[in-house]
């Protein structure tokens, strides 16, 4: 069984409905000189490995899909895949489309910084869509979203079962870190993004309380 990622172009759907029709209209189409390229990579990359280490669960990627690639890959190959696609993708302008978890990683209006979804992995940017639809749908086992600027400086909050979010930052040191406690995902959704964004004012309507190890 394969777990599918699909590249398609940044900005052409906005809805998973979006998206499904897109794909449907580039089924049967020459792949674009981009797509071309991008499953070049993909497959001469493949080809070198050990047959028990290879990332593609198929011989070879590509073919007529116009302006869009199908990945499919093993289950224990999913996080190398994601950060290959990613690597190869943004910055040709492609988003990566994951339709297990029905999310659309779409490029625009990114911010280059380093994400970890506890329930999915790692992720090198963070949109202000992300951050909403990310924060209001932590669920265990795992809900927890980090998001780091550089050492010891970085955003996190966890979803409690009951419901609240905890919300930490840290600014380099052990003495600036602080937490407090929020009911609303897009309050901890907008707080996350105007961190990632450098805002010095982010977080600055809520109470935060030193956090003591």
């Amino acid at each position: 069984m394969s777990y599918d990622h699909i590249i398609l172009p940044s900005g052409v759907a906005g809805s998973i409905d979006e998206v499904d029709a897109y794909l449907a209209g580039q089924e049967g189409k020459p792949e674009s000189g981009a797509i071309a390229e991008i499953a070049a990579e993909l497959n001469e990359r493949n080809s070198e490995l050990p047959t028990d280490d290879v990332f593609l669960s198929v011989e070879a990627v590509g073919g007529p899909s116009g302006d869009t690639l199908y990945v499919p890959s093993p289950y224990d190959a999913i996080g190398f895949v994601r950060t290959l696609l990613f690597d190869l993708a943004t910055p040709r302008g492609y988003a990566v489309y994951d339709p297990q978890l029905s999310w659309l990683i779409d490029p625009a209006g990114h911010i280059p910084i380093a994400v970890t979804h506890g329930g999915a992995g790692e992720f090198p940017y963070l949109t202000e869509e992300l951050a909403h639809r990310w924060v209001a749908g932590l669920a265990d086992p795992n809900p927890y979203l980090i998001v780091e600027r550089g050492e010891q400086r970085y955003i996190q909050t966890y979803r409690d079962p009951a419901g609240p979010y905890t919300l930490e930052y840290r600014d380099g040191s052990a003495d600036q870190h602080f937490g407090t406690t929020l009911a609303d995902p897009a309050q901890v959704a907008r707080i996350i993004w105007a961190w990632a964004n450098g805002e010095p004012d982010a977080g600055a309507e809520v109470s935060w309380t030193r956090v003591e190890f």
